[in-house]
């Protein structure tokens, strides 16, 4: 077998490594080798950072690449986008294309898929942006830009309240009432022990108070109700009947209370009986007369 030269070598290493080179790139741009996606094109007024070999998705899921991107200087609002999709999706007539860039920046093409007839590959789909993450972050920046003076109004009336010395204040008596909180809670436990310990005590102590309360009631119920009353009744007739006798002027505590005049007579009685003791003290031999021999005194 005939050996090429070492030149032919180096020339054919250097043409197949160019080739491989080509079909990298081409495989890196994601573009399949020897590839038989339809070609479509689509028109942008503006791309977006769009480029060849980005993604193109249908549901969420990938079925071409972008291909190739054309500016067109005498329509400068067309730019027009070369795409490759899978030759076996059929893609209707009122699909459209949006561009899609997300928080990290990276773009992408979403195939918004019609009801339409399909169209032929190498026709025009309409193309649009869609606003995504960043397309309403950038809306909410208006909104943001309002809100910071208020959000520094805020942040300086909370600085001065936090450097206001009553709040050191009101923390350090938080703390005093956090401890006052926890001791009283030791407290509680150490009363709720004690109630423990007692409790057995009370409940029979309860008991026994109960026994008796029963026992009482069955006192109670056995009492003659009726004849109790019946005395209580009598008792009160005897005692208004004396209340009446000692009203009238019958009996002697009915005219000793109403006849000024008996009156009169017992204490006149009673003081001359008051003068008898008095003489009887001063002179008994008056009244009294007594000898050993009988002699009587003159």
């Amino acid at each position: 077998m005939k050996k090429f030269s070492k030149e032919i070598q180096i020339a054919l290493v250097a043409i197949v490594g160019v080739v491989v080179l080509f079909f990298g790139l081409q495989y890196l741009k994601g573009k399949t080798l020897f590839s038989t996606d339809n070609n479509y094109y689509v028109k942008f007024s503006d791309v977006s950072g769009l480029s060849a070999a980005s993604p193109i998705y249908a549901n969420g899921f990938k079925v071409g690449v972008v291909e190739d991107i054309v500016f067109d200087y005498q329509h400068q609002s067309n730019i027009v986008a070369r795409i490759g999709i899978d030759n076996q999706l059929a893609v209707p007539a009122d699909s459209r294309a949006e561009i899609l860039t997300d928080l990290m920046g990276n773009v992408k093409v979403e195939l918004v898929m019609g009801t339409g007839a399909a169209i032929a590959p190498g026709d025009t789909i309409f193309g649009c942006q869609h606003e995504g993450a960043l397309g309403q972050a950038a809306g909410m920046v208006p909104q943001i830009e309002q809100m910071l003076p208020k959000l520094d109004s805020i942040l300086a009336s909370i600085n001065m309240l936090l450097a206001d010395p009553a709040i050191a204040n009101s923390l350090h008596n938080i703390d005093q009432i956090t401890a006052d909180l926890t001791k009283t809670s030791h407290d509680l436990n150490a009363l709720t022990t004690s109630l423990n310990s007692h409790m057995p005590q009370m409940l029979e102590n309860a008991d026994g108070l109960l026994a008796n309360t029963n026992q009482l009631t069955k006192s109670l119920n056995d009492l003659d109700i009726s004849s109790t009353m019946a005395s209580v009744n009598t008792t009160l007739k005897n005692v208004e009947q004396m209340t009446n006798q000692l009203n009238s002027k019958e009996g002697t505590l009915g005219l000793l209370m109403r006849d000024p005049s008996l009156y009169s007579n017992l204490n006149a009685t009673m003081m001359h009986a008051d003068s008898l003791m008095i003489d009887l003290k001063a002179h008994p031999k008056r009244y009294v007369h007594f000898s050993v021999f009988g002699k009587k005194d003159k």
